[in-house]
């Protein structure tokens, strides 16, 4: 545990009990729908808790509940119905075992038995199409959904879909089929090292393995019929936006990435300034419990600096004008850097969940990679920017925020 996460850990209680989710992450609730969550269930979620203890309870309570009723549809043979429900509460058996941050609480593992078992039937009752992929990585295993279209498919598009810090593999089940494979392109949702089964059997992340890990994903995917080898992208939100940024930088194979609310800034802001679980949870991904010691051997050295100046394949970012882990200035400083063919948005008043937006952040972000792996946007120099109002324009040439009135920031200023 840091010493803010001690410390003020009262604070983060009282915030979650007179404004619930939405107190930690505004308009959260857009995004965690993309993510699974249906808003009834959430909305029940929350009507439980009072303070950051009750978490586990809550989740793994209406899971509980979301699954009987999965079982009580199969065993009438309502199958889709099932296969929905099923989804529901994988996500929030899911949202269960993260709440627990001690790997050898024997909660934990249950939670994760229950998230298997809800997997398990959906794979049953899809056919076979969503599929647990565990793989040899670095002396450990690394774990992964592999998600394909329905039909037979051979040579399609790959999409690699990387999940935030707090996230699990399973929170892309939704948007897979939604987006990727329904489009018939083949979506495999990660664990890197530090997150969900991965974290549990002893892969810990350091400065560079995530992106090895992406690498032997890559390889993964290389040996599939179903998948053309040259066209495997990458869509990556929060700190996958970071992995995936340090991947396209050291493994060619990524043909796009599209990045979302990613940490492209420097870390004090998320670790030292922001809400004090993202460098507790950071801690726990990594394997540290000295403070100090994390600061100086990982925090000092994850800024990406002049790393994004080596991809070479179709970028785009996208994200909140006020992300409150990433400040814009910076955002866009290391957009700056990038000489790839490249492209970001910026979305007027949106915080780091995107959630105002995530409906539309999901569906651009898996249309655009679609027609990057297709040959599009790899003209040499492209460099498309806009500024996405929250009234429905679009200003177009800028991704500078309107009320800055054309000035520049000093460290967006061109050198002289």
């Amino acid at each position: 545990m840091t010493v803010r996460s001690t410390g003020q850990s009262w604070a983060l209680d009282i915030a979650l009990a007179q404004g619930g989710f939405d107190a930690l992450h505004p308009e959260a609730k857009g995004t965690l729908e993309q993510l699974g969550h249906d808003h009834t269930d959430f909305d029940k979620v929350f009507a439980l808790v009072r303070s950051g203890a009750m978490l586990p309870k809550a989740w793994a309570t209406v899971a509980g509940q979301t699954e009987e009723r999965a079982a009580h549809h199969e065993r009438g043979g309502f199958e889709q119905t099932a296969a929905d429900l099923y989804v529901r509460a994988a996500v929030m058996w899911g949202r269960a075992q993260y709440s627990v941050f001690d790997a050898a609480d024997p909660r934990k593992a249950a939670f994760r038995t229950r998230t298997d078992h809800c997997v398990e039937r959906l794979g049953a009752l899809r056919g076979g199409r969503v599929r647990r992929v565990v793989l040899d990585f670095e002396g450990g295993l690394i774990h992964a959904l592999l998600h394909l279209p329905a039909g037979p498919v051979q040579g399609a598009p790959a999409v690699i879909l990387g999940p935030g810090m707090d996230m699990i593999k399973e929170d892309y089940i939704y948007a897979a089929e939604r987006y990727y494979t329904s489009r018939g392109m083949v979506a495999l949702s990660i664990e890197g090292p530090g997150q969900g089964e991965s974290r549990a059997g002893g892969v810990t992340v350091d400065l560079t393995n995530y992106e090895r890990a992406i690498g032997r994903y890559l390889d993964h995917l290389t040996t599939l019929p179903e998948v053309d080898p040259l066209r495997i992208g990458m869509f990556g939100i929060s700190m996958s936006g970071y992995w995936g940024s340090r991947a396209a930088a050291t493994d060619g194979r990524l043909a796009a990435l599209a990045a979302f609310e990613a940490v492209t800034g420097d870390f004090e802001t998320i670790f030292e300034r922001a809400q004090p679980t993202f460098k507790n949870n950071y801690m726990y991904m990594a394997g540290y419990t000295d403070e100090a010691a994390f600061d100086r051997d990982l925090a000092a050295r994850m800024p990406l600096g002049d790393l994004v100046g080596e991809i070479d394949c179709p970028v785009l970012f996208g994200i909140g004008e006020f992300d409150e882990l990433t400040p814009l200035e910076q955002a866009l400083a290391s957009y700056r850097r990038i000489t790839a063919p490249k492209e970001i948005r910026v979305y007027e008043n949106e915080f780091h969940p995107l959630g105002g937006v995530a409906a539309e952040v999901f569906r651009f972000g898996a249309e655009w990679l679609e027609r990057a792996l297709d040959g599009e946007f790899a003209e040499p120099g492209r460099d498309v920017r806009h500024y996405v109002h929250r009234d429905g324009r679009t200003t177009d040439g800028t991704a500078h925020p309107s009320w800055w009135l054309g000035a520049v920031p000093a460290q967006l200023a061109d050198p002289a």
